[in-house]
């Protein structure tokens, strides 16, 4: 294949990108979990469809609004830091620019480059742009790319939201006789598929990451309605 039809994409961001899909399945995932543990807990207590909603409606908001809320502080402190390493570097540029590119020289030369291609890189690097030359050799930052709190806050929110969604509908739509059972199928299916997709874009072993997702799952959503059973039993 020659040069001219080799057409791999080599877009920048890709690393970044997955990971955002990667945080999404994982937020649906802990929505799907969490508010199935919810609901299916409430409906070992009792089959009220009202109460049902409730529960499942609190359970969404809560915790739609905690994940939302824990990766903008997570996420927040992240680009604090990565603002004030650059910071840092933009200071030491300026006041020591030859211990700098030495600096930048002998990372080079780590990654396996001739102590004089590396000079020769650092100071082609050094001469372009001295501050992105650094944020990503020495840093291993983006400038361009800096994470967003506000961004990553409504991913997760909408994220958990989705896979909350799930598991909120299948208990108080069905008929009474059916919430338990299509509640139950319909989590195990989504946790095969989000599992799935998690060991698909980390290049994993899709099976193994289904089987701990469904065990999981159903682990949790075994353990809440037994308690919700009890309570249910002890008229609590």
């Amino acid at each position: 294949m020659t040069e001219a039809n080799h057409t791999e994409p080599h877009r920048g961001g890709l690393g970044s990108r997955l990971n955002w899909l990667r945080a999404a399945v994982l937020g649906a995932n802990d929505g799907i979990v969490s508010t199935a543990g919810i609901v299916v807990g409430v409906a070992g207590a009792t089959g009220d469809r009202d109460t049902l909603l409730t529960a499942g409606l609190a359970g969404l908001l809560a915790g739609s609004m905690s994940m939302a809320a824990g990766e903008y502080v997570s996420v927040s402190t992240q680009r604090d830091s990565e603002m004030a390493a650059l910071a840092l570097e933009k200071r030491e540029l300026k006041e020591q620019p030859e211990a700098e590119l030495e600096e930048l020289t002998g990372l080079l030369e780590q990654r396996g480059l001739s102590r004089q291609v590396a000079r020769e890189a650092a100071e082609q690097y050094t001469a372009r742009d001295a501050l992105r030359a650094h944020a990503r050799v020495e840093l291993g930052i983006d400038p361009d790319q800096l994470t967003n709190p506000l961004h990553a806050a409504w991913a997760s929110f909408l994220a958990f939201t989705v896979g909350a969604l799930l598991p909120l509908l299948a208990i108080v739509l069905p008929p009474a006789a059916w919430r338990l059972p299509v509640t139950v199928v319909s989590v195990l299916a989504a946790l095969v598929l989000t599992g799935w997709s998690s060991a698909r874009m980390g290049a994993a072993d899709p099976w193994r990451a289904v089987l701990r997702n469904v065990v999981g799952g159903a682990l949790a959503m075994g353990v809440t309605y037994a308690a919700g059973t009890l309570l249910g039993a002890a008229g609590v």
